[in-house]
């Protein structure tokens, strides 16, 4: 059974840090590029960060790049996203996405963990 376990949300001020985690199982981990989204209320989802399946190679959005990092261990299957100098915008429910590196259209969505950055 395939499962996507996102933690570590919370509110925090701006100006804070979060690093959030999302705990893989049921499939071979080290094969799939991992990614996180995030989805504001009354916003489309967009792609936060992603990381490829060695973790060799990184993408960010623009509105998160040199703010956030996002890594990966291949042998605790987990993915993290280290988020700083978090700003109000920041604030939605953030996705953990496991992509099939071969083939896309295999793929996989976590329940999402909210993080709210407010003062």
């Amino acid at each position: 059974q395939v499962q996507l376990v996102e933690s570590g949300g919370g509110l925090v001020q701006p100006g804070g840090s979060l690093r959030l985690s999302c705990a893989a199982s049921g499939f071979i981990f080290s094969r799939y590029v991992m990614s996180w989204y995030r989805q504001a209320p009354g916003k489309e989802r967009e792609l936060v960060a992603a990381i490829a399946s060695a973790g060799g190679s990184t993408d960010y959005a623009d509105s998160v790049e040199g703010r956030f990092t996002i890594s990966r261990d291949n042998v605790e299957n987990t993915v993290y996203l280290q988020m700083g100098s978090l700003e109000p915008e920041d604030t939605a429910v953030y996705y953990c996405k496991a992509t099939y590196t071969y083939n896309m259209k295999y793929f996989y969505w976590g329940q999402g963990t909210q993080v709210t950055v407010s003062s």
